[in-house]
């Protein structure tokens, strides 16, 4: 029967029940709190527009508010196809493997092995040799068997380094939400400027026929002796400088297009055909459901991932602290050896070696102490940085608010600007025709119209992009997924 020897066997199980006592009674360092910003009850911009309101909706899929299906066809084909969000979720699986190798720290380690050797002594050794001429001894060694370790986590250290990889985890999942976040904001906003450069398109080709008409009026008006050269070179001029304005909308179609090909991880251009059938540049069909600034935290991954960025570097001050005390290690060995094979596996040919290893420091130079402040300005740089990032957080929400509510009230000026301008240059044709007027006045209202019209569009795209960066800011648009 296979026994220990007594002083072995009892200082082996004494070590083995203290530890396991111990174990679990101790963490080193100071607990995680969470954190508990100071904010608004209310949103500073919000003074009951059309813009927002203080419902608490869901925002998982935001985009649906725009009522446009190919804009949501392209935002959810880039959820699931886009490189950069295919990184993020590699991240996560990093993060959790990296957790479950720190995680194996608290089990066990157990290796079998074997070898054989064959050594050459000098003469006048003796031992269960053979002897090899005159000059020595050949031996032979068998030996099989399993070598075990295991580090009493007593202190908690390895506790606490699994709770760091958990919040580690945690910070690759919230970061990857936040791509997720900016993903979708990053494709509305090319759609827009694509469908915002088609309209400004249209409008100038609009613009120019119209101009190019009253170059065709003014050159006959010309050649019948009412109006002098100059008239015609102005109208000349006019349509040139429009004409030059469609290559510079052209390039920013193509741009807003190819953007959206590479976002949906394709190559540029493969989107042309479905992107060239001319829509309206999408909006909002109703307020933005905003809900108050204490939302803001619980939904913005970029704030959920600060905390998680507190909680890793707490739990690593507490990694760094545990290395002041004991580190415990049972170890054992148990084989069998013999210098024949034929004899390998003989109960005769046992050994073992069994018992706990201690390790205490007691003079480093400060090397540990020096860590322990370091992984504490770490946790306090964590903890500043999630208050910068909920302030940034607050006014990214503030300024969209405010952005769109004003750019929306600029707008309805705007349209009236544009039917004041229509109506102005149908007169001063009227009165150019009967030559009740001059072409200068033809001259402006046709500049006014066009860039009445123009400014207008860029408008729509002002409150879209802003409605979009709002959505962004409030954190929507990764509730759905299953990180």
């Amino acid at each position: 029967m296979f026994r220990f020897g007594d002083c072995c066997s009892r200082w082996f199980i004494g070590c083995l029940l203290m530890a396991l006592g111990a174990s679990g009674c101790m963490t080193p360092g100071p607990s995680y709190e969470p954190s508990k910003p100071d904010l608004p009850a209310a949103w500073h911009s919000i003074s009951g527009g059309a813009t927002a309101s203080m419902e608490a909706k869901d925002l998982s899929r935001w985009w649906e508010r725009f009522d446009d299906p190919l804009l949501t066809s392209l935002i959810e084909r880039a959820l699931d196809a886009n490189i950069g969000l295919r990184a993020a979720e590699a991240r996560i699986r990093e993060a959790r493997a990296v957790r479950r190798g720190v995680a194996a720290g608290e089990g066990p380690n157990v290796s079998v092995g074997g070898s054989y050797k064959n050594v050459h002594s000098s003469s006048g050794t003796s031992s269960n040799t053979r002897a090899v001429g005159s000059d020595g001894y050949e031996t032979n060694q068998y030996q099989a068997g399993f070598d075990a370790s295991w580090e009493i986590d007593l202190f908690g250290g390895i506790r606490r380094a699994v709770e760091a990889a958990d919040a580690d985890v945690e910070i690759q999942v919230e970061a990857a939400r936040g791509v997720r976040v900016s993903l979708a904001a990053e494709v509305a906003s090319a759609y827009i400027d694509l469908r915002t450069a088609q309209k400004r398109l249209l409008v100038a080709q609009s613009a120019l026929e119209t101009q190019k008409k009253t170059l065709a009026l003014t050159q006959k008006r010309y050649q019948a002796g009412l109006v002098t050269k100059l008239d015609v070179a102005n109208a000349e001029a006019q349509v040139a400088s429009t004409e030059s304005t469609l290559p510079v909308l052209e390039v920013g179609s193509r741009q807003a297009s190819y953007a959206l090909a590479v976002l949906l991880g394709k190559a540029p251009g493969d989107l042309d055909a479905e992107l060239s059938l001319l829509a309206a540049i999408p909006s909002a069909l109703d307020r933005v459901p905003v809900g108050v600034p204490g939302d803001l935290c619980r939904r913005r991954p970029d704030i959920r991932k600060a905390e998680a960025a507190i909680h890793a570097t707490t739990a690593r001050v507490g990694v760094a602290t545990a290395d002041l005390f004991p580190k415990i290690t049972l170890m054992g060995t148990v084989g069998y050896q013999s210098t024949r094979s034929s004899t390998l596996l003989d109960w005769s040919s046992r050994f073992w070696s069994i018992g706990p290893s201690i390790s205490l420091p007691v003079f480093d130079s400060g090397k540990i102490r020096s860590n322990i402040a370091v992984k504490e300005a770490q946790q306090e740089q964590a903890v500043l940085n999630y208050r910068q990032t909920v302030l940034t957080a607050l006014q990214e929400v503030e300024n969209a608010l405010t952005a769109a509510t004003k750019e929306a009230s600029r707008q309805e000026a705007l349209h009236k600007a544009v039917e004041a301008n229509r109506r102005a240059l149908d007169l001063a044709l009227r009165l150019y025709s009967g030559g009740q007027t001059d072409f200068l006045s033809v001259l402006q209202a046709e500049k006014a119209l066009y860039a009445s019209e123009d400014t207008l569009y860029q408008s729509f795209r002002t409150v879209s992009t802003q409605l979009v960066a709002l959505y962004k800011a409030l954190g929507g648009g990764w509730e759905a997924e299953g990180l």
